[in-house]
C-alpha cells in the first residue's frame, strides 16, 4: 500500500479516492483464505476499530445486518465471536457496546464516552410519550427498580413484572408505555443492552453492562466529542465530504465543519479536491492511497462502505436504493439486494434470501452493471455466493432466471 500525505488543496483522481475509501473500510485485500485460520476475538476487535460501527437492523431474510460486514471482510467466521464481544456473560469481557451511533449500532467500547453528549441531550429532551407518564407518576423509577432487583429483562418481562399500564398492540410503531420507557432509558444512558433474546433487547442497569474502566473515563465536552467522532469518521472513510463524515455518527454538517476546521489546522485531516466530486473533500492524514485493490465481497445494504447512498453514487457511479418498502411490482432489482464489489468497482447486484427450510441460498434476481463483462462477473459472484452459503450452513445456491446476469450465473453455479 502506498501512503500519501498530500498538500492541502491537492487534486486527486476519482479512482484514487475510490481506492482510498475501499482500503479504509478493510475491503482492499483478497478474500481471506480458510488456511489463514479461524477468525477470533482479536481479528474482530481490529476490524471494528477500523470501521467503527456495525449497524443493527431487524431485517433477517439472510442474516442480521450486524453480522454481515464482518463476513464481507473475513469470509466465513463463527458468529459467536461477535456475540461474545457484544453480549457476554460478564461485563468485563464486553468489547462492543450497543448504542445510538450511526443509528442503532455496535461500537467499540472505547467510543462510549464520545456518545454521552447524545445520551444527555436525549435525557434533557425526553419525550414523555404524549404525556402518558404524567398519568403514572413514579413509573420510571419502578422500571429501574425491576432491573436493579432482577437483572437483564426485556420490555415484555418488565411489563409482566409490573402489570404495567398502557400495553401496546403488535408493531414497533405502536410500542407500549413500558417499551417506550425502556428504550428511552437505554438511549439516554441510564440503562444499557446486556444481551439479546433472539432479536429482542434485554436491558440492565448501565453499571452492570459498561465495564468500570470505561465508566471511569471522563466525559468530553460535546464539541470535543464531535471533533473526536469526525476524526474517527475520517479514518473509517479514508476520504469524504463534510456530509459523508457528519453522516457516519449522525450529526449536523455545521458541527462537523467546525470539527473539521480544527482537525485541518492540526494536520490530522487534509482538504483535497477530487476529480468529479464537485465539492470539497477531506482525507485523513493516515489514510492509505493504494495503487490497486484486490478485494471481492458481497455487501449488505447496511454496510458502512455504501450505507450513505449519495456517497455511493459519487464514489462508485452506482445508484443504489433499498427496496424493502417498495411494493413488489415497482421494485427495480429486488427486496434485499447485495452489491458485488470486485477490486475498485461494483460490478453487479443480487437479491438474496436464505431459505432455511430447503437449506438453499436463493438468488432471486441477479444483475450485471453496465459495461461489465457477463462471464467474469458471474464467476466472481458464484464464488462469493458459495462462500456465503457455507457460512450460513446452507447446502446449495439456487439462482432464479431473473435479471441481466441470470443465465450466466446459473451456468457458473
Amino acid at each position: 500500500m502506498q501512503r500519501m500525505s498530500p498538500k492541502p488543496g491537492a487534486r486527486i483522481t476519482a479512482a484514487q479516492a475510490r481506492r482510498t475509501a475501499i482500503a479504509a473500510q478493510q475491503l482492499g485485500r483478497p478474500p481471506r483464505d480458510s488456511a489463514a485460520g479461524e477468525v477470533n476475538r482479536g481479528h474482530l476487535r481490529r476490524l471494528v476499530d477500523a470501521i467503527g460501527v456495525l449497524q443493527i437492523d431487524s431485517v433477517n431474510v439472510l442474516a442480521r445486518a450486524h453480522y454481515l460486514p464482518i463476513f464481507s471482510r473475513f469470509g466465513p467466521y463463527p458468529a459467536e465471536v461477535l456475540d461474545r464481544a457484544a453480549w457476554p456473560a460478564r461485563a468485563a469481557d464486553r468489547t462492543l457496546l450497543e448504542s445510538w451511533a450511526h443509528v442503532a449500532s455496535l461500537v467499540p467500547m472505547s467510543t462510549e464516552p464520545l456518545l454521552r453528549w447524545r445520551q444527555q441531550r436525549w435525557a434533557d429532551d425526553w419525550d414523555t410519550t404524549g404525556g402518558r407518564l404524567a398519568e403514572h407518576p413514579g413509573f420510571v423509577d419502578e422500571v429501574l427498580a425491576v432491573f436493579a432487583e432482577r437483572g437483564p429483562m426485556s420490555a415484555g418481562d418488565v411489563e409482566k413484572a409490573l402489570e404495567a399500564p398502557g400495553k401496546g398492540r403488535p408493531g414497533w410503531w405502536e410500542w407500549s408505555l413500558t417499551k417506550r420507557v425502556c428504550e428511552n432509558l437505554f438511549i439516554s444512558g441510564r440503562t444499557a443492552v446486556s444481551t439479546r433474546r433472539g432479536f429482542e433487547r434485554c436491558y440492565d442497569l448501565r453499571e452492570r453492562v459498561v465495564p468500570a474502566d470505561i465508566r471511569a473515563l471522563p466525559t468530553p465536552s460535546e464539541a470535543d466529542a464531535k471533533r473526536a467522532l469526525i476524526e474517527l469518521a475520517a479514518r473509517h472513510h479514508g476520504i469524504g465530504t463534510v456530509g459523508d463524515l457528519a453522516d457516519y455518527y449522525r450529526f449536523g454538517k455545521a458541527d462537523a465543519m467546525v470539527a473539521l476546521e480544527d482537525l485541518v489546522d492540526e494536520g490530522t485531516v487534509i482538504p483535497v479536491e477530487v476529480d468529479g466530486w464537485g465539492q470539497p473533500a477531506y482525507m485523513h492524514a493516515d489514510a492509505q492511497l493504494p495503487r490497486s485493490v484486490a478485494g471481492r465481497a458481497l455487501l449488505c445494504p447496511f454496510d458502512p462502505l455504501i450505507w450513505e447512498r449519495a456517497r455511493t453514487e459519487r464514489v462508485f457511479g452506482f445508484h443504489y436504493r433499498i427496496e424493502i418498502y417498495v411494493p413488489e411490482p415497482k421494485r427495480a432489482y429486488g427486496y434485499y439486494v447485495f452489491p458485488l464489489l470486485v477490486g475498485d468497482r461494483i460490478v453487479g447486484r443480487f437479491d438474496l434470501k436464505a431459505d432455511r427450510k430447503s437449506r438453499r441460498l436463493l438468488v432471486q434476481a441477479s444483475w450485471v452493471e453496465p459495461g461489465e463483462q457477463l462471464g467474469p462477473v458471474a464467476e466472481h459472484a458464484a464464488t462469493e455466493l458459495h462462500r456465503m452459503a457455507r457460512w450460513l450452513d446452507l447446502d446449495e445456491v439456487t439462482a432464479r432466471p431473473v435479471g441481466t446476469l441470470a443465465r450466466e450465473l446459473i451456468s457458473a453455479l
